[in-house]
């Protein structure tokens, strides 16, 4: 029997994601985040969630829309400079944060697609990020034991797919995508552009369909730029 992976829409394929669970979101601020997915997540007023993403976005877009609407009770990333909302809920004691190195998030991620319980890393070692955690001596270092990640969902998104699940990154949208893909015991992907199998050259699929779950096309991208840095004029 063929597995059919492609949905229609975001709503479809966020179907059965619930308020309390963990979730793995693509993207690196902006760029490359799954808009369609947090859209459906914020017209499903779902709360409660873990997210695990590098950053939460800006006030009015990405997961700072689900901050906005208090749908998030804990934000696991690397960096939250660019969302006042974010540091106001932190700072507040309403938003449980947990701050990881950026090598260390993706390290954790990778850790779960390989399927591996823990990785040890030297990040971190004699800073907050050390307390409560094991800590081992590997050739006369220090290393900090960190557990990989464990989800109910990832959310990613690619520029083309296919329907088997294989996808293309454009750029630097790739980013996080690939790994918490990996990582995601059920993951979700939004593309751009959705092919039949067959289209895309072998040689170029950053990321094989045996990792995806649900697969749909995407509408309305703003993709906006979170920082725009131009030069000044002469």
């Amino acid at each position: 029997m063929p597995i059919h992976k492609v949905v229609s829409n975001a709503e479809e394929a966020c179907k059965d994601i619930q308020s309390n669970m963990t979730l793995m979101v693509g993207g690196f601020g902006l760029c490359g985040i799954p808009e369609n997915c947090i859209s459906e997540l914020v017209r499903k007023n779902i709360t409660g969630l873990t997210c695990i993403s590098n950053n939460a976005g800006v006030d009015d877009f990405g997961l700072g829309l689900l901050l906005q609407g208090r749908q998030v009770k804990k934000m696991i990333s690397s960096y939250v400079g660019e969302n006042a909302e974010f540091e106001r809920q932190m700072l507040s004691g309403e938003l449980e944060v947990e701050l990881v190195p950026q090598g260390t998030l993706a390290t954790r991620c990778m850790a779960a697609g390989y399927g591996m319980p823990a990785i040890y890393t030297p990040a971190g070692v004699g800073t907050e990020v050390a307390l409560g955690k094991e800590v081992r001596n590997f050739n006369g270092k220090d290393y900090l034991m960190e557990f990989a990640f464990d989800s109910d969902f990832a959310l990613v998104k690619a520029w083309k797919g296919d329907h088997k699940g294989n996808l293309i990154f454009r750029a630097t949208s790739r980013n996080f995508n690939p790994l918490m893909a990996m990582a995601g015991k059920i993951t979700i992907a939004e593309v751009e552009e959705l092919v039949e199998p067959g289209t895309l050259d072998p040689d170029h699929i950053h990321l094989p369909g045996i990792y995806v779950h649900r697969i749909f096309q995407g509408v309305n991208y703003e993709k906006r730029i979170e920082q725009r840095t131009v030069r000044t004029r002469s």
